[in-house]
């Protein structure tokens, strides 16, 4: 796999879970395991659906297709399904095709990540994969409030890098944020491409 940035891209904007970390078949382990204990059954497919929501979304969508409409178990299920990760975390590594363009571009054009994921587990993922060090601004699901396909999460990453949409390039696993990135008017890489899934 070859990358070279265009001239017209001023700064590089990655979605984390299966973009740069090989994390999905382990959030998606951490919500079976999750929907199980609370009488659901989550799907490869329904979890494929919903790439790029946050847990939150998830969560309440899941409930919904399960008939549970009132009193929805939201905070139950985050609580297990966060810690049902973090039990697998030890598993995750960098998907290297997309980490390469990080470790390349580092220091040279602004860098964001702008994921759909909890605060909490996107600290520890870039933490234990050696990610973080590489980025300053990381927009995550309690930082906006229209999370993917809306475009506010890549928004917010351009707002913070000081560059105009039009000049961001997202690299995205999921069909949510690249709808995210071109409805913000930025160039949108599919990084599957480059990446088969892995779950």
């Amino acid at each position: 796999m070859k990358y070279d940035i265009t001239q017209n891209v001023k700064a590089l904007i990655f979605d984390l879970d299966g973009t740069l970390a090989d994390t999905m078949p382990y959030h998606y382990e951490a919500w079976r395991l999750t929907a199980e204990a609370h009488g659901m059954t989550m799907t490869k497919d329904f979890l494929r659906s919903m790439m790029g929501s946050a847990a939150k979304v998830i969560a309440r969508k899941l409930c919904e297709n399960h008939g549970i409409t009132e009193n929805m178990p939201i905070d139950s299920l985050l609580e297990t399904k966060a810690q049902n990760y973090m039990n697998l975390l030890p598993q995750v590594t960098p998907i290297d095709e997309v980490f390469d363009i990080v470790k390349k571009y580092h220091g040279t054009i602004p860098m964001a990540i702008g994921t759909g994921g909890s605060r909490r587990t996107i600290t520890e993922t870039l933490k234990h994969t050696g990610i973080g060090k590489y980025f300053d601004i990381v927009i995550a699901a309690e930082d906006v409030d229209n999370h993917k396909p809306a475009p506010d999460t890549f928004l917010k990453c351009a707002e913070l890098l000081g560059i105009a949409p039009e000049h961001c390039e997202v690299f995205e696993d999921g069909d949510p944020g690249i709808q995210a990135a071109l409805a913000g008017g930025m160039i949108a890489t599919d990084i599957r491409k480059w990446v088969e899934p892995t779950w």
